[in-house]
């Protein structure tokens, strides 16, 4: 996406991202936050951010472990689907953050206790040079995997919830994401929740193995 983004689109969006956040808030979202930041908070919101393929993925091996294959094929469509409509809007909507685009507002460098910068660093070199902004993946696919949640048990879906609101301040605390790209992930998380269990029976009409409803063909 680093290479095939910059060649497709000749200008970025986060002017016009962080302007939206700026109207919206009449501050800089990163900025702002610069008032609560700690070391202790900037370090479990890094491992927390850093947990997102391991923790989305956590909810398909519980379905997997409890040999509920319906509820694992359909989650696994789920999750994809959430991928594949959050890389349609970084082609549309191509950003890098306000931690590129702010950087030189921010009065105060993150800074967190032991595995932070270790973290950051292994996130960095994984991505490249990223565009993935708009929307906030880690937000919609986030929301994904804790709603699914519910299908295993009560005590897992509020874990989830938790981690899903850790997760969405972290974007924005740790400055990968305008707000507006938090915003834009929730809205395309709840509008796939409403619209997925249709396309996935549209699959099975067309003779796609796997029924979410149960129901037989």
């Amino acid at each position: 996406m680093g290479t095939l983004i910059p060649a497709l689109r000749s200008r970025d969006a986060d002017a016009a991202l962080a302007r939206l956040d700026f109207v919206l808030w009449g501050v800089n979202p990163t900025i702002w936050l610069e008032g609560i930041q700690t070391r202790a908070l900037t370090e479990f919101l890094q491992n927390m951010y850093s947990l997102f393929l391991p923790g989305v993925l956590l909810v398909a091996v519980v379905f997997w472990a409890q040999r509920r294959s319906k509820e694992f094929r359909y989650y696994l469509f789920l999750i994809s689907l959430g991928f594949l409509v959050s890389y349609v809007g970084y082609l549309l909507v191509p950003a890098r953050g306000p931690r590129f685009l702010l950087n030189n507002l921010q009065t105060r460098p993150l800074a967190g206790r032991w595995s932070f910068q270790i973290l950051r660093g292994a996130l960095d070199t994984l991505e490249g040079i990223h565009y993935d902004c708009f929307p906030s993946g880690h937000t919609e696919v986030t929301l994904l995997a804790w709603w699914s949640a519910r299908r295993i048990s009560k005590c897992l879906f509020w874990t989830y919830f938790g981690y899903t609101i850790c997760m969405v301040f972290a974007a924005v605390y740790l400055r990968y994401h305008y707000s507006i790209d938090t915003m834009a992930g929730a809205l395309l998380g709840m509008a796939l929740l409403a619209a997925a269990p249709y396309v996935y029976g549209s699959r099975q009409l067309h003779g796609t193995s796997g029924n979410y409803s149960g129901q037989k063909q």
